[in-house]
C-alpha cells in the first residue's frame, strides 16, 4: 500500500467547523442542512466550496480555504457564516456550537441520505447513533512528507491543552455527565477513532497500517481513520481533530492560532536537528480522560518523567514560548485569546454556571447562551 502526500506550503492553514440548527424559540435541534444546503449550491449543482454536508441533518459544517493565517482564515469562516444565517434566519433557525447539544436526544435526530454514513451507522450501530457531537479540526500545512508523523507525535504531549481549552460538552440527553468533554470519551467508541498509535512512527508504518485496514475491511478510504490527530494526505496537512465544538470566533481563532504555532515550533526543531518532546502513550491515554473529565482544572502529565501541572499554568508557560512564532505568524492577538479562556473557565464551565442558575432540569437557558455566544463573537459572562 503506497500512500501518496502531496505536500502544502510550510504552515499554511485551514479550518472546519461544525454548526448545529437550533429552533430559535425552543432551543431543540432542526432537521433543516439539506434546506440550507440546496440553498447555497452553485448553479451547477454541485456542492458549495465551503458549506459542507455531516452526518446528521441537524448540523452543517464551514471550511476555510487555503490561508496564511488564523486571521484570514476566521474571516473565511465569517463570510460563510453570513451565507448561512441568509437562509437559516428565516427558518427561525440560529447557529450554536458546544462538544453536544445540551438536551438533544439522539434518538430523534435524521442521518444525512448518503452511502458512507448509512454504512457507518450500520456497522457501528448503538455507538453510530449516538454520535450528536460536533468538534473544530485545524489542518496546517506540512512541506515534507517526513515531518508528518514526527510533528504529530510531538503534537499529542500537548493533547491535553488543546481538549481542556475547549471542552464544551458536559451535558448528554439533558443530564450533567460530570465530564467537560463528554464528546471526546463518546466519538472514541468509533472504530478507528480515538488516540493514534503512537507506535506508527514512519509513513512506512502508515502504510502497513492502512494496508491491514483495507485488507479486513475495517476502512474502504483513509478518510475513515478518525483519530484525534491524523495525517491527511489528500491536502498535505496535519489535520488536529482533538476539540471540542468552540461556541465563539474569538475561541476558535485562540485554538487554531496555539495549533498553527505549535506544529511550525516542532518543524523548525526539526529542521534544527533538536529533539520532539514525546509522551507515553499509557500518559498521553491519562491525559485525555483528565482533561475530558476535569476541563480547565486537569491537573495534566507534562513529561516521561511523570512531572504534573495544572493546565493553566501550563498553559502560561506555552503562551510564552511561544509568543515569537505567533507573532511572525500573524497571530499574536488571536493567541493571546487562550488567556480569555482560561479567564472566564472554558465553555463547560459557564454552560454549568447557567444550568445551575436555571430551574432545574430545563437547559434551554444553556442553548440560548450558546447561541449568544456565537452571535458576539465572544465568550461571555453566564453570571
Amino acid at each position: 500500500m503506497t500512500i501518496e502526500f502531496s505536500p502544502s506550503a510550510r504552515s499554511t492553514l485551514g479550518i472546519e467547523w461544525e454548526l448545529a440548527l437550533v429552533d430559535t424559540d425552543t432551543g431543540d435541534l432542526r432537521q433543516v442542512a439539506q434546506t440550507v444546503l440546496d440553498a447555497v449550491a452553485p448553479a451547477d449543482g454541485s456542492q458549495h466550496p465551503t458549506i459542507r454536508q455531516e452526518l446528521l441533518l441537524n448540523t452543517v459544517e464551514i471550511v476555510s480555504g487555503v490561508c496564511r493565517s488564523v486571521p484570514e482564515a476566521m474571516a473565511d469562516l465569517e463570510r460563510s457564516t453570513a451565507l448561512v444565517r441568509e437562509v437559516t434566519d428565516p427558518l427561525r433557525v440560529e447557529l450554536m456550537c458546544a462538544g453536544t447539544h445540551p438536551f438533544g436526544h439522539w434518538g430523534n435526530q435524521r442521518v444525512t441520505d448518503k452511502e458512507r454514513y448509512a454504512t457507518l451507522i450500520d456497522r457501528t450501530q448503538w455507538w453510530g447513533r449516538q454520535m450528536l457531537i460536533y468538534g473544530v479540526h485545524v489542518h496546517v500545512g506540512i512541506e515534507e512528507r517526513d515531518k508528518v508523523l514526527p510533528i504529530l507525535g510531538a503534537l499529542l504531549t500537548y493533547y491535553p491543552h488543546l481538549l481542556s481549552l475547549s471542552a464544551s460538552s458536559p451535558f448528554w440527553d439533558g443530564r450533567d455527565t460530570g465530564y467537560a468533554s463528554n464528546r471526546a470519551l463518546l466519538f472514541q467508541q468509533l472504530p478507528t477513532a480515538g488516540l493514534p498509535f503512537t507506535s506508527i512512527a514512519t509513513w512506512a508504518d502508515l502504510e502497513r497500517y492502512v494496508d491491514d485496514m483495507l485488507l479486513t475491511g475495517v476502512i474502504d478510504e483513509f478518510d475513515e481513520v478518525r483519530w484525534d490527530l491524523r495525517p491527511s494526505p489528500k491536502f498535505g496537512t496535519l489535520e488536529m481533530r482533538i476539540c471540542d465544538g468552540i461556541s465563539n470566533a474569538l475561541e476558535l481563532a485562540a485554538v487554531s492560532a496555539l495549533t498553527h504555532c505549535l506544529v511550525e515550533k516542532f518543524s523548525r526543531m526539526i529542521d534544527a536537528g533538536e529533539e520532539l518532546p514525546r509522551i507515553s502513550p499509557w500518559f498521553l491515554a491519562e491525559n485525555k480522560w483528565r482533561s475530558a473529565r476535569y476541563g480547565m482544572e486537569a491537573i495534566i502529565i507534562l513529561d516521561e518523567a511523570g512531572n504534573e501541572e495544572i493546565v493553566t499554568d501550563s498553559l502560561e508557560a506555552v503562551l510564552a514560548d511561544l509568543a515569537p512564532i505567533a507573532a511572525e505568524l500573524g497571530c499574536a492577538e488571536e493567541l493571546e485569546g487562550v488567556r480569555e479562556i482560561v479567564r472566564t473557565g472554558g465553555s463547560a464551565a459557564r454552560q454549568r454556571t447557567i444550568a445551575a442558575a436555571s430551574a432545574p432540569g430545563d437547559l434551554a437557558p444553556v442553548v440560548a447562551h450558546l447561541v449568544a455566544e456565537f452571535h458576539a463573537g465572544r465568550p461571555l459572562d453566564p453570571r
